[in-house]
């Protein structure tokens, strides 16, 4: 229950805070007097967006924080609890609006997220105002109005996570398929390119070896030219170095028989000779083997011709060849798979979508259950309301589409709800937003939270200014029916009819002060005397007469009579 609203410098309100009681509160006030800021700013605690333009002209922040009983919430302490904030009977929400943008949320003292903000204050407060009607007169939001009053919407959760997962499945199905459909002309493909490549018969360096094969073909004939003559140099022309070699060790050989101090010894020099032959029998052996031989250097050119071919499609190097052939083989064992993969889903699916389209049996059995009591009781509380002749309905269909069972079924079961009006005895019934008034609507709105205020987890709920199109003996219904919903809610309802203003059990009045070049709002919280008053004002508009007071404090009587008296 709410207990204390603060508001600061939000705009045209400098200061204010209310307190409020359990029951029914009314704000009453004239147009443009600050009430909607009222609103507004609980709304900011809502979660609702701010904008800096709210902040009051010369202001840097506002501000609004709300103190709220939850001595009897055990789901709000649970959620504190769980976000790691300390949790009692009271609760503070607090929220900094910011010219910079460094806007702040504070919950007991905590600083929070606005999720965390957003969590726990719809749980605690509901406003109904004009927009109910859009949400009213928009079939697809009949449902959840039904699935609330019928307490399946935990039901409808699961059944909701359900259909994603189902969903999913669908979707994941429905690629394999597309994939199984394009395999065979795959499959062709990846087996062409890996039999390029395994028939290729390529290996790591190839092409390296290739290259170096290539260049000693091109230049062969020089070659073998180059180890001819160096072979002839050492060894067969007239004067060769051996020969020279042989002359050589005769005269050391001489000169050591005679002085043995040359210190050359024959051994160093048979090594030498030794050497000689055998890089000269190399080099003749070389030059034997080297032919220049265009049938090769053909062969050369065009293996090196499929290798770069081969590169330029798999992968730019011997190795990216070999790495692609690797892929291919593995991607054909996937492919392999898909069948595998197809019939294990479609299992999986066909299990789903049983289980899921019981679980939409189930909700719709409750729905229609739920549908037959929730449209009596909604019809006896808008006849209450100045519409004796109404009759209201509400009605579940299936939703019908060629193809299988699941694919009628949408993420709230299989049903569509909408709501049924007529307005007076002997017209036939039709669809609510075909024919309802404004006045009508506001009516419907709240037979539907009087209906609804023993199955709502809200503490709070704010009526604001949802009697519009309506007046005289029908506002005194709805100034009752508000009463009603009190009695296990608290309720705060911003209205212009003294007839509902009469109902209240506080009253607060809304006025704007211009104090030099500013303007301000102010909350009063009225006296009994004070009250009376404010709904003469109400009735008479600027000039109050004695007659508008008593008309006033017989209001306020009545009220207090029907009050005391059954409801």
């Amino acid at each position: 229950m709410l207990r204390e609203l603060s508001i600061k410098n939000l705009a045209i309100i400098d200061e204010l805070k209310i307190s409020f009681i359990e029951g029914m509160a009314v704000i009453t006030g004239e147009t443009g007097a600050g009430k909607s800021i009222i609103v507004g700013a609980i709304g900011l605690l809502l979660g609702d967006r701010a904008f800096s333009d709210i902040i009051r002209s010369s202001a840097e922040n506002a501000e609004v924080e709300a103190l709220f009983d939850i001595g009897n919430n055990a789901s709000i302490k649970e959620k504190l609890t769980n976000a790691g904030i300390g949790a009692n009977d009271e609760l503070v929400l607090r929220r900094i609006i910011s010219r910079s943008g460094k806007n702040r949320v504070y919950i007991n003292g905590t600083i929070a997220t606005l999720t965390h903000l957003t969590s726990l204050s719809e749980s605690l407060v509901n406003i109904c105002s004009q927009h109910e009607h859009q949400v009213l007169l928009n079939a697809e939001s009949h449902i959840d109005i039904l699935d609330e009053y019928a307490g399946i919407m935990p039901e409808r959760y699961r059944y909701g996570s359900l259909f994603a997962d189902c969903q999913k499945l669908q979707a994941r199905l429905a690629e394999i398929e597309r994939t199984n459909r394009a395999k065979k002309e795959r499959e062709d493909l990846l087996a062409y390119q890996l039999e390029e490549i395994e028939k290729s018969g390529v290996v790591p360096g190839e092409d390296t070896a290739l290259e170096e094969e290539k260049r000693v073909l091109t230049h062969a004939l020089k070659l073998r030219e180059w180890s001819e003559e160096a072979y002839g140099i050492l060894y067969t022309r007239e004067n060769s170095i051996i020969d020279r070699l042989k002359e050589v060790a005769g005269k050391i050989k001489s000169i050591s028989a005679i002085d043995g101090g040359l210190g050359i010894e024959t051994a160093r020099l048979e090594g030498i000779y030794y050497d000689l032959d055998d890089i000269a029998t190399l080099l003749r052996d070389y030059g034997a083997g080297k032919a220049y031989d265009p049938e090769r250097l053909q062969e050369i050119d065009d293996r090196l011709d499929l290798l770069r071919s081969l590169k330029r499609k798999y992968g730019g190097s011997i190795e990216g060849i070999l790495a692609r052939a690797e892929a291919i083989l593995q991607e054909l064992e996937s492919i392999s798979l898909l069948e595998r993969d197809l019939s294990a889903l479609s299992v999986e699916l066909d299990r789903s979508s049983r289980e899921l389209l019981e679980q939409a049996e189930k909700l719709s059995q409750k729905r229609r259950e739920a549908a037959k009591m929730l449209g009596r009781a909604i019809e006896v509380e808008i006849r209450s309301l100045d519409m004796p002749g109404a009759a209201f309905d509400i009605r579940v269909s299936e939703i019908h589409k060629s193809g299988a069972a699941i694919d009628s079924l949408t993420a709230a079961g299989k049903d569509l709800v909408e709501f049924y009006l007529s307005t007076n005895v002997g017209e036939a019934l039709k669809p609510l937003n075909r024919i309802a008034s404004g006045g009508e609507l506001s009516r419907i709105i709240l037979a539907m939270k009087k209906v609804l205020a023993r199955t709502g987890s809200v503490s709070t709920i704010i009526f604001d200014e949802v009697d519009a199109g309506i007046g005289g003996a029908t506002a005194e219904a709805v100034g009752r029916k508000l009463k009603e919903v009190a009695l296990h809610h608290q309720v705060i309802c911003i209205t212009h009819l003294p007839q509902i203003a009469s109902f209240g059990e506080s009253h607060f009045r809304v006025a704007k002060r211009v104090a030099g070049d500013r303007t301000t709002t102010e909350v009063t919280a009225l006296a009994e005397k004070e009250r009376r008053e404010e709904i003469a004002r109400m009735l008479g508009g600027v000039t109050v007469t004695e007659a508008t007071r008593q008309h006033a404090s017989e209001l306020l009587k009545q009220a207090r009579e029907a009050a005391s008296g059954p409801l």
